[in-house]
């Protein structure tokens, strides 16, 4: 009688070719996991996988654009074909919708008395609406996963306690209409998603890494990606008796 081969475990990261997304997917090799590094360019992509590989990691490029469906597709096609199931997914990919070269606390084109509705659509486009296109064609693969965790990198700016009080430590923080709101909505969504996935097993969480040094704020934050990655990855690596619809920080709990 042959032996049943070990569950190979295997995690698809959105937006996986730098920062945070890079940083988790190489932080989950180290601990054994196939990581599926999902770019828009697959060359960005392949850098990470070499890197990843380098240091003797598992890890394969996903072609992946969350705006496109067809690429939604296609990768869930591909983590079909290869392997099967999924484990883990991490929906990292966000954007700001402001210029990179701008930090997120200087973003006036986000008040929302004069901001451009078609950056507002796009900011949730990622966000929002491609977070739900990829989470939905992953979970047929995550089904089959004996411990499948979905995590959904979200923002403190995402808290409507923190951002509301006008006393609090986000105070500094210019109104916008973009992209706190949409991380506010990714994290209503985790709520809805755990609250119909729990009984399948599957935690559903969102996580605050912090202000992370990223391209995404000019390279103004203080947290370095290995140190946000340490916290997403604790989610990613629940046990079963985790906690599902939450949303927290490195330092717990964070209000709503």
């Amino acid at each position: 009688m042959s032996e049943q081969k070990p569950h190979q475990r295997v995690a698809l990261i959105t937006g996986a070719n730098k920062g945070i997304g890079r940083a988790s997917a190489e932080l989950l090799a180290t601990l054994g996991m196939t990581v599926l590094i999902g770019a828009r360019d697959p060359q960005h992509g392949e850098e990470a996988v070499a890197t990843i590989r380098a240091a003797s990691g598992d890890a394969h490029t996903v072609p992946l654009d969350v705006t496109v469906p067809s690429t939604i597709q296609a990768a869930a096609e591909q983590i079909e074909t290869n392997f099967g199931h999924l484990d883990v997914l991490i929906n990292n990919a966000g954007i700001t919708g402001t210029p990179a070269r701008v930090s997120p606390m200087d973003a006036t084109d986000q008040i929302p008395s004069t901001v451009d509705l078609a950056m507002v659509r796009k900011v949730f486009e990622t966000n929002v609406f491609g977070v739900i296109a990829v989470t939905n064609a992953m979970l047929p693969l995550l089904r089959r996963s004996p411990a499948p965790r979905i995590v959904n990198v979200s923002s403190h700016a995402a808290s409507l306690t923190l951002t509301s009080d006008p006393d609090g430590p986000f105070a500094a923080l210019l109104p916008s209409a973009a992209y706190s709101p949409s991380k506010s909505a990714l994290n209503a969504l985790t709520v809805q998603y755990a609250n119909e996935l729990r009984k399948d097993g599957i935690l559903v969480n969102a996580i605050a890494p912090g202000y992370v040094d990223t391209d995404s704020n000019n390279h103004t934050g203080y947290l370095s990606p290995a140190q946000a990655a340490a916290v997403v990855v604790r989610l990613a690596t629940l046990d079963a008796n985790g906690p599902t619809a939450g949303f927290s920080s490195e330092d717990g709990p964070l209000p709503w």
